[in-house]
């Protein structure tokens, strides 16, 4: 049986490696402590599950959800914005419903990448992001990221030839898998950067909630782009919210922007249950204290870790947001991240993310997700220390 080509790419990741290295430590008697996945072990505030329970009994909500019924959502979706970020939004033209906002990412090169046409990515950076410039036959210049640089792309490094052929530029900060932040006048150079070479700049901002006492809180990229001119911005409910598993986000940005997206989503899928909806509509109209609450469980799980990494000589920086520690690996595993995860895995049931799996330049570097309880963390350090 013959398949499209395109497959060949999108077989193999160190990812589905890591998958079969857990799944072979467990077959041989291991107990996995996983932190290789970013997906949180909290669970949604009752008032949101409420709403969604209250939809399961009216029986209207049982059908297709076409774009004009997610009209409450994208209401509520603007408010919440304006309120946060005093930048005004209409609902109407400026608004889309995500099936996560992995969906948004992923479908927006289809709308914006001609074949050949270059997307400008962060480099170490969030899988899907390239995923979606390959399916849509772009092609991907990498932005490194280093420490020097406090993670940051150095926009002037970029080749004029590529910047020619540039269409997209994506960034997400507070950033996974580094963990870095970017101050509002980062986002302002972006935009005046892109706005000269006619790019489209999308953030995604999955962690805009996710951020420590050390930090201020992270800037919208609308806050560098009031007018909306050039931007597009995409959140998730994964985060604040723990409702990964919910699959719901949104997109805020400019109208012809977020209309093309709508024309790429509307040939793809419609819309999930109404009653996720409006339990996200419960969720940001609700009280606020439970986002509150997972950060202060993040920042514990956070302290705790780096506490027991650094006491095993492990020396790696405390981070300012995300629910990730992004550490540097030691001699003699500086550039063989896969191998380092794959053995670990396989000789202790610790399961963590190679950095070459963000980009070429994570080599060198693990991401460690923090969701399990300190006591659990101290133990997958402990196990660790035996296999260093």
């Amino acid at each position: 049986m013959l398949f499209a080509k395109r497959l060949e790419t999108l077989s193999t990741n160190v990812f589905a490696v890591m998958d079969r290295a857990k799944a072979q430590a467990r077959a041989n008697g291991k107990e996995i402590i996983d932190l290789s996945l970013g997906s949180s072990d909290l669970p949604p505030s009752r008032h949101v599950i409420a709403a969604i329970e209250q939809s399961l009994q009216d029986s209207k909500t049982y059908g297709y959800l076409l774009y004009h019924g997610t009209q409450a959502f994208r209401v509520a979706v603007a408010q919440w914005y304006s309120n946060r970020f005093g930048i005004p939004v209409d609902p109407e033209t400026e608004v889309l419903s995500l099936i996560g906002s992995q969906e948004g990412t992923a479908h927006l090169p289809l709308a914006l990448l001609n074949p050949g046409d270059f997307a400008l990515l962060l480099d170490p950076g969030y899988p899907s992001h390239y995923g979606g410039v390959y399916l849509a036959g772009g092609q991907m210049y990498p932005m490194p990221l280093a420490a020097e640089n406090d993670f940051l792309p150095v926009f002037e490094d970029i080749p004029s030839p590529v910047l020619a052929q540039a269409r997209m530029m994506v960034l997400s900060y507070p950033h996974n898998p580094t963990t870095a932040t970017a101050p509002l006048t980062f986002f302002e150079k972006a935009v005046a950067f892109c706005r000269k070479h006619q790019i489209v700049l999308v953030h995604d901002f999955p962690y805009c909630d996710i951020y420590f006492q050390e930090t201020a809180p992270p800037p919208s990229i609308l806050q560098a782009d009031t007018t909306k001119e050039i931007s597009i911005e995409f959140f998730t409910f994964s985060k604040s919210y723990n409702m990964g598993g919910f699959r719901i986000g949104f997109a805020i940005g400019n109208a012809e922007i977020i209309k093309a997206l709508q024309q790429i989503k509307t040939v793809v899928d419609f819309n999930q249950y109404l009653g996720i909806l409006n339990g996200a509509i419960a969720a940001l109209q609700g009280t606020q204290e439970p986002v509150i609450q997972t950060v202060a469980t993040f920042k514990k799980r956070r302290d705790a870790f780096i506490e027991a990494l650094h006491s095993i000589g492990w020396q790696v920086p405390t981070p300012k947001a995300t629910m990730y520690v992004w550490a540097k690996l030691p001699p003699p595993w500086t550039d063989k991240s896969v191998e380092f995860c794959t053995q670990l895995a396989l000789a202790t049931g610790v399961a963590v993310s190679p950095g070459s799996g963000f980009g070429k330049s994570g080599e060198g570097y693990v991401r460690f997700a923090l969701v399990q309880e300190p006591e659990v963390l101290k133990i997958a350090v402990e196990k660790i220390a035996s296999f260093l």
